[in-house]
Formats: C-alpha cells, structure tokens, sequence
C-alpha cells in the first residue's frame, strides 16, 4: 500500500478495515462496509487493508485483533473499532467527522 498516507491524508474521512482473508467475523464485515459506503457515497473513502499483506502498516497502527476499523480524518485516527460493526454505527461515526453534513 504505497499510497496509502495520501489516501488517509484529505479531510474526507476514510474508514480503513484491517482484515485478513481467514478470519471469519472480517468476512462478515465485508458486505456490512459494502452497505456504508452506499449509504455514505463519495463523502467518505472506505478502503480494505489485509494485514497479512500489510505487516508494517498493521504494526504502525497497532492492529492486534481483526477486523480492526480505524476511521482516519487529515491523517489522524478519530476513532478506532475491533470487531464486527454494524452500518448504522459505522455510517454514525462518518458523519460524526464530515462536520455534520448528511
């Protein structure tokens, strides 16, 4: 992922899943970020990180369970998620950081 600081850099927030093609609850969460990112259009980015693939970055932020969700608004992390979670609290958190715009 050679891009990715200028991916997570912008002031549109980007949601980063951490995941791994084994892992059973990340295969849940899959259609689940689908469903957000319709919700949620070209506000926001919503990009799949597979760590097994991605050590380093995976180190960097400290990913030690997947799925691990970091939303990333001008290259800072503004909030952090371990698990499977669902659209509507996803869609929540996004709009949270687009400065109330719905």
């Amino acid at each position: 992922m050679d891009n990715f600081n200028e991916m997570i850099a912008g002031a549109k927030p980007t949601l980063v899943d951490f995941f791994a093609t084994w892992c059973g609850p990340c295969k849940m969460q899959s259609p689940i970020l689908e469903q957000v990112k319709h919700r949620v259009g070209d506000e926001a980015n919503i990009i799949k990180v597979d760590v097994d693939q991605a050590q380093e970055l995976a180190q960097r932020y400290r990913v030690q369970s997947v799925p691990t969700l970091i939303l990333f608004v001008n290259g800072e992390p503004a909030w952090r998620g371990v698990g499977v979670h669902q659209a509507d609290q996803l869609e929540a958190k996004i709009r949270e950081h687009l400065g109330g715009k719905v």
